[in-house]
């Protein structure tokens, strides 16, 4: 394989290969050639922090009485989509109220407000996220 190649698929310089004026090579790409002849690299990703996870809510055993809160993130449809899952339950589950809420901001974006409403005021929540 080309030496070219190689350095390129490893994410260092070509450069490298220059001879003499390696070492200024490396200082501006962050690796570092050892006498052996072997390239060491840093990883440009870097290391993610760990994942929380977070359960699920229980489920409910029924959802006669309850409400249910339909959140749209705002991506177009997703109103009317929610708008047709409450024609649903109107016409087959009449005991369960609705409430349809748009999110504040983006789907990443945090709605302490909203969140807040739909654990004083709801049992169930259906988002629809577009994508």
């Amino acid at each position: 394989m080309n030496r070219r190649k190689l350095l390129s698929l490893l994410g260092a310089s070509p450069a490298l290969l220059a001879g003499t004026k390696l070492g200024a090579a490396t200082r501006k790409t962050g690796s570092t050639a050892l006498s052996n002849g072997r390239i060491e690299t840093l990883n440009p990703k870097g290391t993610p922090p760990p994942i929380t996870l977070i359960p699920m809510a229980p489920r409910l055993k029924t959802l006669d009485g309850e409400t249910i809160y339909l959140v749209s993130d705002g991506f177009p449809g997703a109103d009317h989509f929610l708008n047709q899952i409450a024609i649903w339950f109107q016409k087959n589950m009449p005991s369960v109220k609705t409430v349809y809420r748009l999110k504040a901001g983006a789907l990443p974006d945090d709605d302490p407000k909203l969140w807040a409403e739909i654990r004083a005021k709801g049992n169930a929540v259906i988002m629809a996220i577009g994508h």
